[in-house]
């Protein structure tokens, strides 16, 4: 091969990017990561993410076993429960949450700027930052990644792992398509301290709340403790993570102005209480001490299934590929698992990515369709009428099964098993 080529090229150096990088190091492959933003700190989220036991097993296989104790040591605590609510804060159905028996089987709350931090650590070798993909070409021995400063490398396979907007993927695959869900969220963080401690409800802390609201809204709580405290002081360069409270309020599009995406953060704060004013007084307390600089909106998309393609000399992995809503909470764990078994399939003996692709394809658009059915626009609950009736079944579903041992059981062993621990 050329003078300046690697085995592996992977753009984006995201969670499922550098997973991959780790493991297919950790294998003795050459493979460098190209990342668009200039520093290990541009562009981060203070955001959960919920790792599940699809997540860690991925990363205790890809990660050098003191990297993944230091993934293990900066999760906030786990959570003990996961409170169904209403908008008013009382329970509809609280489920225990398994207690942890070793460090994969379990539920980890990470904040996203942490666990990105975490990859970055010994790879110093292995990332460029600044590198803004534009475009490759490939023959059959070899594929060329070109960037928008001239620079150029060559390698034997290229890895698209650059997310929603994948540049990899739209030169591979343009007829695939990211949809809008139909949905629109506004997330925000809030310090976690004696006041808003208090505002929590029984069951949210130390855990999970959902709250579904009449007209087809809902708002996520997460809990983040983290061994450090509210101060910060986490053990990796440029993590700011203190303890705190993280929730997002969801709704379909046409709840929200049209130009919501475009505001600030006082002004997101300010919407998201004009959209809840017969909510919990506790609730709306918690959105007016949120920091404004954490809010962001998003319109929520989700990717539309592609069949199967020829495989050659690129291929692709997580959000660069199959987009989900977060119905399911299991988007990052599924591009974890896509880098757990793409480094098997490229460590294997045929070397090649054909055996992934299939395997990927078959479960990623799985996820993407369980996501979209629990978060998409086109649910009852959006509906004018119908939606009230809806939401009227689900909060009896609840009760019934918060009350009745038997099917709570079944509803917490649901829960485990969507989220990968009935794998391996």
């Amino acid at each position: 091969m050329k003078e300046n080529s690697v085995r592996v090229i992977v753009i984006g150096g995201g969670t499922g990017g550098m997973c991959l990088a780790h493991g297919l190091r950790r294998a003795g492959v050459d493979v460098r990561v190209f990342e668009r933003h200039r520093t290990r700190t541009d562009g981060l989220h203070g955001y959960r993410v919920g790792i599940d036991p699809d997540g860690s097993r991925a990363l205790k296989a890809c990660l050098p076993p003191d990297v993944y104790d230091l993934f293990v040591r900066t999760c906030a605590r786990p959570p003990e429960t996961f409170a169904f609510l209403d908008e008013r804060l009382r329970r509809t159905l609280t489920v225990p949450l398994r207690t942890p028996t070793d460090d994969v089987n379990d539920e980890k709350s990470v904040s996203r700027m942490t666990l990105r931090q975490v990859l970055y650590t010994g790879m110093t070798d292995v990332v460029r930052f600044g590198s803004d993909f534009t475009h490759y070409k490939q023959t059959e021995t070899e594929v060329t990644a070109y960037f928008a400063d001239g620079s150029e490398v060559t390698g034997d396979l290229l890895v698209g792992a650059d997310g929603t907007n994948s540049r990899v993927r739209a030169q591979k695959l343009p007829h695939a398509r990211v949809e809008d869900s139909g949905i629109v969220a506004i997330g925000g963080k809030v310090p976690l301290t004696g006041e808003t401690r208090a505002l929590l409800p029984e069951g949210v802390f130390p855990g999970i709340g959902l709250v579904l609201a009449p007209r087809g809204m809902a708002c996520i709580l997460h809990v983040m403790e983290f061994p450090w405290g509210t101060g910060g002081g986490s053990p990796l360069p440029g993590d700011p993570t203190g303890d705190h409270i993280n929730w997002g309020v969801s709704a379909h599009r046409d709840r929200f102005p049209a130009d919501v995406t475009g505001f600030d953060g006082p002004r997101l704060v300010a919407q998201t209480l004009a959209m809840t004013p017969r909510w919990s007084p506790a609730l709306r307390r918690l959105f007016t001490l949120t920091d404004p600089t954490t809010c962001f909106p998003i319109s929520v998309r989700t990717s539309v299934p592609v069949p199967a393609w020829p495989t050659d000399r690129v291929t692709l992995l997580g959000d660069a590929i199959h987009t989900m809503t977060p119905g399911q909470g299991v988007g990052a764990n599924t591009a974890l698992r896509d880098a757990h078994n793409l480094v098997r399939a490229l460590t294997s003996g045929s070397r090649s990515p054909q055996v992934y692709e299939r395997q990927m394809l078959g479960y990623g658009f799985a996820a993407v369709a369980a996501s979209k059915a629990r978060t998409g626009g086109d649910q009852l609950v959006h509906r004018p009428v119908i939606g009230r009736l809806a939401l009227a079944g689900q909060r009896a579903f609840l009760r019934t099964t918060d009350r009745v041992p038997a099917l709570k059981r079944r509803f917490e062993a649901s829960l485990y098993t969507s989220r990968g621990g009935d794998r391996e």
